[in-house]
């Protein structure tokens, strides 16, 4: 399975470099028994905030579903870095999505797609999950979009 994973990333001109430290005091994954926490995620790529700003004011939905696909990038850096390797993943349980959004914006899920498609591209039936996308006034540091995920290993 890991052959087939890191291929698939291979394929999708993905590599997965050192996660983003954490921007608080929390630690970016929790490992109990045989499910893994994550905290939320960012847009961060090579040090830079991807299209901040409110989505349906700032930021198109297009770019928002980049954003979305570049916080589970981020998500798998620290899976493959903690967990020794992306082939201990049994399957994705959960992912919840934030959404900076204009007032009138209601577009989340399709924002949250960008996410949720990645994590069946990378780890194929296992990737399909449970979800939640949720738009909010805000996020931290000025992000449009936040991930959070529960993976059982």
């Amino acid at each position: 399975m890991t052959t087939d994973i890191y291929q698939r990333l291979e394929n999708l001109g993905i590599t997965l470099g050192e996660p983003p430290a954490p921007k608080g005091s929390y630690l970016p994954i929790v490992i109990h028994e045989n499910i893994c926490y994550l905290s939320g995620s960012l847009p961060y790529q090579d040090g830079e905030l991807l299209y901040p700003g409110i989505v349906g004011k700032d930021v198109d939905t297009e770019d928002a579903k980049l954003a979305a696909a570049q916080c589970v990038k981020n998500s798998l850096s620290v899976m493959h870095h903690s967990l020794g390797g992306l082939d201990k993943v049994k399957r994705v349980l959960k992912l919840v999505g934030f959404v900076a959004s204009a007032a009138d914006f209601s577009q989340q899920p399709s924002v949250i797609n960008g996410a949720s498609d990645l994590l069946v591209e990378v780890f194929g039936e296992s990737g399909r999950h449970a979800r939640s996308a949720v738009g909010v006034s805000s996020l931290p540091l000025g992000s449009s979009v936040e991930i959070e995920m529960i993976i059982a290993i």
